[in-house]
């Protein structure tokens, strides 16, 4: 979840946000808005979380590959590329984003209504890339007409985010008591919650299009203009250290749902959401991390539990491992608030005015499209080449190679970012 929260979160700083009425709203307003701005993160992320994490252990059962599954993820990849078009090109110059929202929700929702129909990897990829292309756009709108129309966006986003952390774990908890982890009903409940989501959204305010008649460039729109700071050496290690790390992190969405299927877990969706829970505290946390520690501290600590959550992961699987499949669950919230959420910040702490925006949107595409893309294939085909000859039971593959494939990548990453890697200079007082 954090990461698709992330995608939305990068893509903000790209439209010019206006906050006119709000502040003159009445107290009474700002709670209504509130409340429903909740409600929507909430169903956002009910949404993703019906259907995301499960997805392999279904089309397991439909004798999918390992590649073919890790292409399958990697639908939502291409949703994070197109979807700077779709906002840039198109929400931002012609359509008011409440209605975009609504068209992409309900049209969405009718392509998920239609997956359990396709039982083929020719008929599914497409299909997941079509619904995707249309999900991933709400993310970044939802959070813009937020941002617009909170009085006091600083104070009182954050609050109404926590509701796509609760919206996730209720998918998932609501999902193990359909015991659906490895049936079609995922994709009848997403889509008819998509349709919902769609339809609400038309009582979100009304926000006109921000750049109506003006020009947008295809450079504006990729976030081309950031690339200046790759001449920062401090900042091109970052960024190839986090594409570098985005290639082992997929393993965990693209294998985890198979593992435990194979493990006969029960009720694993609703398990997996301590993730989430996780997720919170330690975004609690992280400020206090960067304050004490700097950005390197910190960042490294999160490429370090990755490290540790794959080999934790590996040696569950050459033992009883109920434990260290736990708690590599429970490590999700350093592994993504330390690393990326701290990254995001690095980002907009290295960009000035001008070009912050296009830095957070070339992150995105960066890391969560074309990285992405390499780690769920990558994926995909490890999965593959472990496949046991003489299966022990339910267990199909090689597990204890499967998750220490990553681990030793993100092991590189590590050494990689410690050496390369320097922490800004601080910045005066006076510094903007």
């Amino acid at each position: 979840m954090s990461l698709i929260r992330l995608m939305g979160l990068c893509f903000i700083r790209k439209r010019q946000l206006r906050a006119p009425a709000a502040f003159f709203e009445p107290p009474a307003m700002q709670t209504t808005l509130k409340t429903k701005l909740s409600v929507f993160m909430f169903l956002q992320y009910f949404i993703w979380s019906t259907w995301y994490m499960t997805l392999g252990a279904y089309l397991g059962t439909l004798n999918f590959s390992g590649q073919e599954i890790g292409l399958a993820y990697g639908a939502f990849a291409w949703g994070a590329i197109l979807s700077p078009f779709i906002v840039g090109l198109i929400a931002d110059r012609y359509f008011a984003s409440e209605k975009i929202i609504a068209v992409l929700g309900v049209v969405g929702g009718l392509v998920m209504l239609c997956m359990p129909q396709f039982r083929t990897f020719s008929t599914v990829y497409p299909a997941l890339i079509l619904y995707c292309t249309l999900y991933a756009p709400t993310l970044a709108l939802g959070n813009s007409v937020s941002m617009t129309h909170l009085a006091d966006a600083k104070k009182d986003f954050p609050f109404v985010k926590i509701f796509s952390a609760v919206g996730w774990i209720a998918g998932g908890v609501v999902l193990s008591q359909l015991k659906a982890e490895q049936s079609s009903i995922q994709y009848y409940l997403a889509g008819g919650t998509s349709i919902v989501f769609g339809l609400f959204a038309l009582t979100l305010p009304a926000t006109p299009p921000q750049k109506k008649g003006q020009d947008v460039s295809l450079g504006e729109v990729l976030g081309l203009d950031a690339l200046a700071l790759l001449k920062k050496p401090a900042f091109a290690i970052f960024i190839l250290c986090m594409f570098l790390i985005c290639i082992p992190l997929y393993f965990y969405f693209v294998n985890l749902g198979t593992y435990l299927t194979q493990l006969k877990w029960e009720d694993m969706a609703q398990k997996m959401t301590l993730a989430q829970i996780s997720d919170v505290i330690f975004l609690i946390l992280l400020p206090l991390m960067l304050k004490k520690l700097g950005y390197k501290k910190t960042i490294f600590l999160g490429i370090a539990a990755w490290v540790t959550r794959y080999f934790m992961l590996s040696a569950s699987a050459s033992s009883t491992g109920t434990l260290l499949i736990f708690g590599a669950i429970v490590l999700h919230g350093v592994c993504y608030d330390f690393l990326f959420i701290a990254g995001q910040l690095y980002v907009d702490a290295e960009a000035n005015e001008r070009i912050r925006g296009a830095a957070q949107g070339l992150i995105a595409i960066i890391l969560w499209g074309f990285g992405s893309l390499v780690g769920t294939y990558l994926a995909g085909r490890v999965m593959d080449a472990h496949k046991l000859t003489t299966p022990r039971g339910d267990i199909t593959h090689d597990w204890a190679a499967i998750w220490s494939t990553p681990a030793w990548i993100a092991v590189g990453v590590l050494v990689l970012f410690l050496i390369f890697f320097r922490d800004p200079p601080a910045k005066s007082a006076s510094s903007s």
